[in-house]
């Protein structure tokens, strides 16, 4: 070899030194193959025992890993604990409702991997926090696919950074299109994402509007099932507890399944946003052909996660591995 190509090859090695997780270390699958060897089983043993504490641990992973990626991208950033000087994303309001039992999954899971000297601070909160996700929706009869790692956490986390960034209950289709776009995302791949409703629970407040005070014609929204309106009334009546949660599917609230597009079909989504999605003749066909097939569904599904699970990933100088979730 020339003192040229000795040189080149010096500062390569200097570089990947220097920065071992350059932006070209792209996600992949097996990431971790010759870092933390058996670091899906260890976080897979975490999340199914804390499966069998409490099925809440489902939903609240799944909608953990959803506001985490439209904020900031897929970076762990929205377990991050506000300090004295700093009120971070999952104290923004609408982070308040999410599940703590999403945080105490991710937080689990990592100390099982640190507990393993070779694993000990090589596995970021971002990629537990993805496996997580992939490991509770199969655990509750969703979708199995094989998850792509290399995610690095985040370096800031401002609850300010939260605003206009999620969907809203009372959306319409463009409004869920634009922010789905805006992070990659096409209206197939919202419509698949929005199914994760078919698990998990809502408080009353987030849609009492639309059995109670709809607008000036109408208290009710007519495109509600007449009779899941007088269940949902007498769930959640008038000044209920802010507190009070309801099932979001109440046909099959404890599977992960194509049931959502079904009770769509029918007049009960529960938000606007979801029956939006069978009112809209744009995406109709779509819940239509998805209630029909748990295949086609499945594999929408698959598509759709794995494509949020790439939004905004840091790399290189731009994240680091946390050796604690909730802290920068």
């Amino acid at each position: 070899m020339g003192r040229f190509g000795f040189l080149i090859l010096l500062s390569l090695s200097l570089c990947l030194s220097l920065f071992p997780h350059t932006s070209f270390a792209q996600l992949r699958q097996n990431y971790y193959a010759n870092i933390c060897p058996n670091v899906e089983q260890i976080v897979k043993a975490a999340v199914q025992k804390k499966f069998q504490q409490t099925f809440v641990t489902v939903p609240a992973t799944i909608r953990l890993f959803f506001h985490d990626c439209f904020v900031q991208g897929c970076d762990a950033s929205v377990i991050v604990a506000s300090t004295g000087s700093n009120k971070a994303e999952k104290d923004h309001p609408d982070n308040l409702s999410l599940a703590g039992d999403g945080f105490d999954t991710v937080i689990k899971a990592k100390a099982a991997v640190d507990k393993i000297p070779a694993c000990k601070n090589k596995v970021s909160c971002a990629d537990i926090l993805a496996m997580a996700t992939r490991d509770v929706i199969a655990l509750s009869g969703g979708p199995k696919y094989a998850v792509e790692l290399g995610r690095l956490d985040g370096l800031s986390s401002k609850a300010s950074d939260v605003n206009g960034k999620l969907p809203q209950p009372n959306f319409n289709l463009n409004q869920l299109n634009s922010m789905f776009a805006a992070n990659g995302l096409n209206q197939a791949d919202m419509i698949a994402l929005s199914a994760a409703h078919t698990v998990g629970f809502s408080h009353c407040g987030k849609f009492s509007n639309r059995i109670y005070n709809f607008n000036g014609k109408t208290p009710v929204d007519p495109t509600i099932n007449k009779a899941y309106v007088t269940q949902l009334q007498n769930m959640c009546p008038r000044n209920v507890d802010s507190r009070i949660a309801i099932n979001m599917d109440p046909i099959s609230p404890n599977k992960f399944d194509n049931t959502y597009f079904k009770n769509l079909q029918n007049g009960m989504g529960l938000f606007t946003s979801d029956q939006i999605l069978n009112e809209d003749p744009r995406s109709k066909p779509t819940v239509n052909a998805w209630a029909a097939s748990s295949t086609a569904f499945d594999k929408a599904f698959i598509t759709a996660i794995t494509k949020l699970g790439r939004v905004g990933v840091k790399t290189g100088r731009n994240g680091k591995i946390r050796s604690d979730c909730g802290v920068l």
